[in-house]
């Protein structure tokens, strides 16, 4: 009888051949894009387009093959509903988050150069629209549209809508009057996303302009607030601050 290969069973092709348990961990978790699909889940995403949302550069056939290994080791579970399949962190996955928050804050305190192709507008919003603090938002609806000055005109333009204690994010103008126009450059906003660069200096510098009211202008960067990687300390790089 024909032996099974690492694939077909579900394991790795090719081991550490270590007892070491970080060994063995890592022969299930060091394939590309695997810890970052848990991180996904992590942050709530369930379903496939959504975990597509949060990795956008990662293809649907390889999101598939990899939410299939996860599965087979036992770290998240399938489930039906209705006609959706949603998927959800077992036990094994959810003490993942201990491993995936201390690569957060080690990434935000030592690793700090971006390159142009870290640069992702998809990725920068739709974290941003799960992780706004929406309950210092005003209660009726608010709209904020971001130009951004150094991306292509296609992608140039986002809009984010909160209302109802719901924030969606838009590459299309919903259709709704505006509370205030943000223009900056893409790095810029993940710089200030990230916590490299402090709301207060990018403002004194001009290198993000808020046309709104008053009260909105001097509020939205609250509303926006930052990502958790901005209260990481960082003790070799000073925040701009």
């Amino acid at each position: 009888m024909a032996g099974i290969s690492g694939c077909e069973r579900g394991g790795p092709v090719a081991g550490y051949g270590q007892f070491c348990p970080v060994a063995k961990a890592m022969e299930v978790l060091d394939e590309r894009w695997t810890l970052l699909v848990v991180r996904e889940l992590l942050l709530g995403s369930t379903h496939f387009n959504e975990l597509r949302r949060g990795v956008p550069k990662m293809s649907p056939a390889l999101l598939s093959k990899r939410l299939r290994t996860l599965e087979r080791a036992g770290i998240i579970e399938r489930r039906g509903e209705g006609q959706r399949t949603s998927y959800h962190l077992t036990d094994s996955g959810q003490e993942l988050a201990t491993v995936v928050t201390a690569l957060n804050e080690w990434g935000a305190r030592w690793i700090g150069s971006l390159g142009q192709a870290d640069l992702d507008p998809h990725l920068l919003f739709w974290d941003m629209r799960r992780t706004i603090p929406i309950d210092v938002w005003p209660r009726q609806r608010t709209v904020v549209e971001f130009r951004l000055t150094d991306v292509e005109p296609k992608a140039a333009r986002w809009w984010l809508v909160v209302a109802a204690d719901q924030a969606e994010v838009c590459d299309f103008d919903p259709g709704f009057e505006v509370d205030a126009r943000l223009t900056c450059s893409l790095r810029t906003l993940t710089e200030i996303w990230r916590g490299d660069l402090a709301w207060p200096m990018a403002l004194r510098a001009e290198m993000v302009s808020i046309a709104a009211a008053e009260d909105v202008r001097r509020a939205l960067p609250s509303w926006l607030g930052q990502s958790s990687a901005a209260h990481v300390p960082r003790p070799r790089r000073q925040l701009q601050s």
